[in-house]
């Protein structure tokens, strides 16, 4: 089981987050299909819960109030030293920072904000709250890219806000870029073009690690949710892509050995 860091290098997906309509079905739905245990707050933004897997928050999920008709969508937290100043650098690059930046009680201080394309993305500095607290294995988060149009213009926004350094996979026919922090891959960038679903626009994808994709794949449709992209094997292992009850898209990845 790989622990986190107690500090993260800033850009680094810390966190993940679900705001819904119903929390309950929506728990229970996670519950059965990742193994995942709720523990309430903080609630400073209304109800929201702590996803525990074997004791240790790998996510959250929250309530979103009955007359906001936002997109139910998982969210990544990037880490950040001083979310105020990140929030600022992000305006300045051309972004927009929609929610806070505010304070999650003693959890730390947040901010959502989006990139130029209009890519969802939050902010988290920690306090009380370091962010995931296991990745990699099943259950827990494993990767996030960013799904978009093209990568040069929007990969450049988070180069200027995070520091990354790029890593380009050279393809005629294949926009992908993979971004570090200190030498580390930490999240990747997918231009996909006309591929682009019209309906959602360029968003962030969480990837959650499962024993066996064909398995889990199975479980979500039991579980009432449903099959965007079918298991097929991937740069990194077998993946899927499936969305809950609500609508909410993720992936969900078998890891090859390193």
């Amino acid at each position: 089981m790989t622990e986190a860091a107690a500090r993260r290098a800033p850009g680094t997906p810390c966190w993940v987050s679900l705001m819904v309509h119903g929390m309950a079905a929506t728990q229970e739905f996670y519950g059965a299909l990742f193994g995942w245990e709720f523990r309430p707050g903080p609630q400073q933004l209304g109800p929201y819960v702590r996803a525990l897997l074997d004791g240790k928050e790998v996510a959250g999920i929250g309530q979103l109030p009955p007359d906001r008709r936002l997109p139910v969508a998982w969210t990544p937290y990037l880490a950040s030293d001083d979310v105020d100043a990140t929030a600022e650098t992000v305006r300045h690059c051309g972004g927009t920072v929609g929610v806070g930046p505010l304070d999650a009680g003693e959890a730390g201080r947040m901010a959502i904000g989006s990139d130029p394309a209009g890519a969802v993305f939050g902010l988290w500095q920690a306090a009380g709250h370091r962010g995931t607290a296991v990745t990699g294995v099943p259950g827990a988060m494993a990767w996030n890219e960013l799904v978009t149009r093209e990568t040069a213009s929007v990969a450049k926004f988070y180069q200027a806000v995070f520091g990354y350094a790029e890593e380009a996979v050279v393809s005629a026919d294949f926009d992908f870029v993979t971004l570090h922090l200190a030498g580390h891959p930490v999240a990747s960038v997918h231009g996909v073009g006309h591929a682009l679903p019209r309906d959602q626009g360029p968003h962030w994808m969480t990837y959650f690690e499962v024993a066996d994709v064909d398995e889990a794949v199975e479980r979500v449709a039991d579980l009432g949710g449903h099959v965007v992209s079918p298991a097929r094997e991937g740069a990194h292992g077998r993946v899927a892509t499936v969305a809950d009850l609500e609508g909410a898209e993720f992936s969900v990845v078998t890891s090859r050995a390193a």
